[in-house]
């Protein structure tokens, strides 16, 4: 004997539930990324409400500090801190994850130096 009467009608329910929660969570990106100001620049890819999960790059950890409640209430973001970056940058959390697969600590550190917001300081080489 089957608990659920209608299997069919409670998916479909939970499935429009499950769309209203995305689009929901979908206008808390638009405005987290207006607050930041991320949405007026031309570096932040227009597409990244299609990212399965959105990679946003923090330049130090007061910044991630600051961020970390966000990473809770709002859904599909990861952060990671790049201590070689001079601002925020926003990636598709796939090509990060394709990237570092494989990698160890020490690989990621210096992949970091030159993408994902990297920046290699000019009179590093100098010293």
């Amino acid at each position: 004997m089957s608990v659920i009467k209608d299997e069919n009608t409670l998916l479909s329910t939970i499935k429009r539930i499950d769309e209203k929660i995305d689009k929901l969570n979908d206008q808390k990106i638009i405005a987290f990324f207006n607050h930041l100001g991320l949405a007026e620049r031309e570096d932040v890819p227009n597409n990244f409400l299609d990212f399965e999960t959105i990679l946003i790059v923090v330049p130090n950890r007061h910044i991630s500090h600051e961020l970390k409640y966000f990473k809770y209430s709002i859904s599909r973001l990861s952060f990671v801190t790049n201590p070689y970056a001079k601002q925020i940058h926003v990636y598709d959390f796939k090509e990060w994850n394709a990237i570092t697969r494989n990698k160890t600590q020490f690989q990621v550190r210096e992949l970091l130096k030159t993408s994902f917001g990297g920046v290699r300081d000019i009179t590093e080489g100098m010293n």
